[in-house]
């Protein structure tokens, strides 16, 4: 940004050497498109998350139970996240965009009139084509075409003049519901479900996969109607279906097949009082999972310390007289969610993507009041792919336009390769077997072998496990604390006799120990 202040103040180095000519236009010109920029985004990513959290208090119809009050905070956090990562984005163009032009000279102007180039009339009119690949890999077909047309002056007002048109072709995919169709992406299934097939052949497509594509095109048109970057063709066609299923004594399933992405959210003080400083200084990482309960322990989580740092910063900057009105604006929006962030982080404790196996599904899926299919935040799960059971519980709540996600503990365990940026499987091949109303009365932290022996029972009320497979076992990754030093046994005191140790008063108590 120094070449953009020297520029604005009218110091740039190009310059200083050239005799200056009649009014700089150039500087000008970019002094005013800088201005529009920075004006613009300060206006409207601010108002964006202020809509956003608008429409996220917005009164509802339905009331929300107090165990989802962790759903409102989810949509908050990723709203805010999202918006963030957007402004740091523009910002960067920005700046790199005024670098550039205080960079640039102005052409050399000619003084000899015969250096002067004989115009020419323009190429002869038609259409010019071009076929490319966007950056996710989609097909981008483009064609100009150019007609003839009347003086400059006409034309500028003919509205038929200038005109775009815009035209992206998507299919909408047909869920599967056939074992043959499943088992197109993983033939072990029948296998290692017995009961499956008996399933299938009264299942039912929920209506939650309509409703996933009816969200991923609404996305699409936004972005195409703004000429924004795409939901990438990967991220489109993430699922292969989405059943009801239900066995014969009653037990209901919520069948998921996708892919599998990564995710790395989650604290707890209790069980991680210590977290990389990248970690707790990030203003990305997100701390916070659908699934939570009452903290246990006295260990501060180790966020809090990034977070009030976070906040002296905004206060310091909100208390200077030269931050802008707008700028001002959104800090004490930053600052009440901060806040509220740490009270929480204080008296409640988190999942750990890490170590915790649990899966992520739509916030609004997990939000749902009138789908007795519907899974919530807590409810036990188990992750199918290849020959491996994985139990898990529902932990977390997603965007509404994607699935297929799971905590890194998972995805390293299915493939050790999987970070954050690496999602473990690609393809449409991960079975997401999910036991709707199971989840625990209470919430607590988790335990591996609970959940281990519950996923097993609730496998057994649909058909058991087949021969020769067993639902894998999680061990506890979390580290262990330091065992205290235990100091040399001391030789007891020699005996004293009783009589000649005073006695103390019976209206006073013995001191404390180190008093």
């Amino acid at each position: 940004m120094g070449d953009l202040r020297e520029l604005l103040l009218g110091g740039n180095r190009g310059f200083s050497n050239r005799q200056r000519r009649g009014f700089p236009w150039f500087r000008l010109g970019v002094l005013l498109v800088a201005g529009a920029l920075i004006g613009i985004l300060f206006t409207t990513i601010p108002g964006k998350i202020k809509r956003g959290l608008r429409d996220l208090r917005a009164p509802k119809t339905v009331p929300i139970a107090a165990d989802e009050a962790d759903l409102r905070r989810q949509i908050e956090s990723s709203l805010r996240a999202e918006m963030e990562e957007k402004l740091e984005m523009e910002l960067a163009a920005i700046s790199k965009a005024a670098e550039a032009a205080a960079k640039k000279e102005p052409e050399k102007e000619r003084e000899d009139p015969e250096d002067e180039t004989t115009p020419v009339m323009p190429s002869a009119p038609g259409a010019v084509s071009d076929v490319r690949l966007l950056r996710h890999g989609i097909p981008f077909k483009t064609e100009i075409k150019f007609d003839k047309g009347g003086i400059a002056s006409r034309e500028r007002v003919d509205a038929a003049s200038y005109v775009a048109f815009y035209q992206l072709s998507l299919r909408l995919p047909a869920p599967a519901k056939t074992l043959a169709e499943l088992e197109t992406s993983n033939d072990h299934l029948s296998k290692l479900l017995p009961g499956l097939p008996g399933l299938l052949a009264k299942a039912e497509v929920s209506a939650w996969y309509g409703k996933l594509y009816d969200n991923k095109m609404a996305r699409v048109r936004k972005d195409a109607t703004l000429l924004s970057e795409l939901i990438s063709k990967h991220n489109f066609f993430d699922c292969e279906t989405m059943l009801n299923l239900r066995a014969e004594n009653g037990r209901r399933v919520f069948y998921l097949q996708a892919d599998m992405d990564v995710v790395s959210d989650g604290s707890d003080g209790d069980r991680l009082p210590t977290m990389p400083e990248a970690i707790v200084n990030s203003t990305y990482y997100q701390p916070f999972t659908s699934y939570a309960w009452s903290k246990k322990g006295t260990v501060p989580n180790p966020i809090i310390a990034g977070w009030e740092r976070r906040i002296k910063d905004a206060e310091k900057e909100l208390a200077e007289r030269g931050t802008p009105a707008e700028r001002k604006k959104w800090l004490r929006e930053r600052l009440a969610y901060l806040k509220r962030g740490v009270a929480d982080l204080k008296c409640r404790s988190f999942l750990i993507a890490e170590h915790d196996p649990f899966i992520v599904l739509p916030v609004a899926l997990l939000a749902a009041h009138n789908d007795p299919f519907a899974p919530k935040a807590g409810d036990f799960a188990v992750v199918v792919y290849g020959d491996k059971l994985y139990p898990s519980i529902v932990g977390d709540g997603g965007p509404s336009y994607k699935v297929g996600e799971a905590s890194l503990r998972i995805a390293q365990q299915i493939n050790p390769r999987a970070l954050s940026n690496n999602r473990p499987v690609s393809d449409l091949k991960v079975g997401y077997v999910i036991f709707p109303g199971s989840r625990d009365s209470e919430r607590g932290p988790p335990d591996y072998a609970k959940w281990h022996q519950r996923c097993n029972e609730l496998l057994n009320e649909i058909g058991g496990i087949g021969d020769g497979y067993a639902l894998f076992e999680w061990s506890d990754t979390l580290p262990k604390p330091t065992p205290p030093v235990v100091p040399p046994a001391v030789a007891p005191p020699t005996a004293v006799p009783s009589s000649t140790v005073p006695s103390a008063p019976k209206d006073e108590k013995p001191a404390a120990p180190g008093c």
